[in-house]
């Protein structure tokens, strides 16, 4: 990015709740790989007279979430209607909350001690599916309602963000915690966890008047891709004296570029109301208590606890992001310290080899060994690397295009080299220090 602009960004990521019914009604949330239209009713599909009837579990889950992230829970909260008019909204309204989230002013920490401000996390129903096929030779759009009304929070940053490599490391605890919290699987495959970005660029970071939405993104990589290509496009339209549109945009995984899909929408474009057939929500201390006792440790939390016990913040950013990897490391680095082994060995040996479910004794047990055996001094272990990566060409273009098993194979082949005698512990970090050079 050029040194004269500054990006600002904002996410916004939407979460299907792990529920067994829908939001308001009572119909089965399941609709991935389910006959079309097969789990609907009169409430989901909008038809008069029908009664949206709010889903304990659906709340639960906000409120949980909005715990994790430090926010403030909202005790009287309510629902909004949120009008807008597209073929898998089947009342021309989205049952939404506006004014009174439940949940607000949270954080995300990010590994710099980046502090992310969240703005909101309210809940929602989600809308039917569009599916485009061909149909006795015709192109057509149909439309699938089981989705519809299906709980889904919505997690809304301040524009804190600068970079993709941000907005990807904030993506991935977000996902992260709600796995934690099992909340929701959060597979992006199956549409349970949607990614937006607001991008905007500017000279001295102040907002523009105007944003730039992608929305509907499904991977890390691709959200981090259309990123850094609209930080780009945006730079290059103001270079040129213009100001970019306030938009919608797409990632065209083809194009591998965004492409323009409306104009945004400003909040009163929404016509929002209250929901006249909700009433407002109360929750009682003692319900938020217990809700909140339910969660356990977060992927900071965990990432708190490892760094006081001195491992390295790269295994820590490894390791944190699964849950069960996380505690099997968190429980391993306090056997290693009562054994009175040196703790980013240990760590080092199950990251390095991509461990996961290890046997703790047997990594204990290994460490042991291998500080009792002799290895080769740190010179002929330099000269063995220099060797492996002068014979491997192939392998050293790999890495720099990316592909962080190409050092799998070069370790390989340092350890054919030494019979034996090159120290593994270390060995993938020393050769990474050398091809980064």
């Amino acid at each position: 990015m050029s040194d004269k602009y500054r990006a600002i960004i904002g996410m916004e990521v939407h979460v299907e709740l792990a529920s067994k019914a829908k939001m308001f009604c009572r119909c089965d949330a399941s609709h991935f790989q389910v006959e079309p239209n097969t789990h609907v009713c009169p409430v989901c599909m909008g038809l008069p007279g029908a009664l949206p009837v709010p889903n304990e579990d659906g709340i639960k889950g906000v409120v949980k979430i909005g715990t994790a992230l430090g926010c403030k829970i909202n005790r009287v909260s309510k629902f909004d209607r949120k009008h807008y008019f597209y073929p898998d909204l089947p009342k021309g309204y989205q049952i939404s909350q506006y004014d009174q989230p439940l949940c607000y002013s949270g954080e995300v920490v990010l590994a710099s001690g980046k502090r992310v401000r969240i703005e909101r996390v309210h809940l929602e129903e989600d809308t039917g599916k569009l599916v485009h096929r061909e149909v006795d030779g015709k192109k057509v759009s149909l439309v699938d309602y089981n989705r519809s009304g299906v709980p889904l929070v919505e997690i809304v940053t301040k524009p804190d963000l600068e970079s993709a490599q941000e907005a990807k490391e904030y993506l991935k605890l977000i996902h992260a915690t709600v796995r934690y919290l099992g909340v929701s699987d959060a597979d992006m495959e199956k549409g349970s966890m949607r990614l937006e970005a607001n991008i905007s660029v500017s000279k001295d970071g102040s907002l523009p008047p105007y944003k730039v939405e992608v929305k509907n993104v499904n991977s890390f990589r691709y959200i981090a891709a259309a990123i850094e290509y609209e930080i780009k496009r945006q730079i290059k339209l103001l270079e040129r004296g213009e100001t970019p549109k306030q938009e919608t945009r797409g990632w065209s995984l083809e194009g591998r570029k965004t492409v323009s899909q409306r104009s945004k929408e400003e909040a009163k474009d929404y016509r929002y109301f209250p929901e006249p057939d909700i009433p407002p929500l109360n929750l009682s201390e003692d319900m938020i208590k217990d809700w909140s006792s339910e969660i356990g440790s977060t992927p900071m939390q965990m990432r708190d606890k490892l760094v006081k016990l001195g491992v390295r913040s790269d295994y820590v950013e490894t390791v944190i992001y699964d849950k069960k990897t996380a505690v099997d490391v968190l429980e391993l680095v306090e056997v290693a310290i009562k054994e009175g082994l040196e703790v980013n060995k240990v760590v080092g040996r199950v990251v390095n080899k991509g461990e996961t479910g290890f046997d703790r004794g047997e990594v204990i047990r290994d460490v042991k060994e291998e500080e009792e055996r002799s290895f080769a001094d740190e010179g002929t272990v330099e000269e063995w690397i220099k060797q492996a990566i002068s014979e491997n060409e192939a392998a050293v273009a790999d890495y720099r295009k990316g592909r962080e098993t190409a050092v799998k194979f070069l370790m390989g082949q340092v350890m054919r080299l030494s019979k034996g005698e090159a120290n593994p512990a270390d060995l993938e970090n020393k050769i990474k220090a050398k091809l980064d050079k």
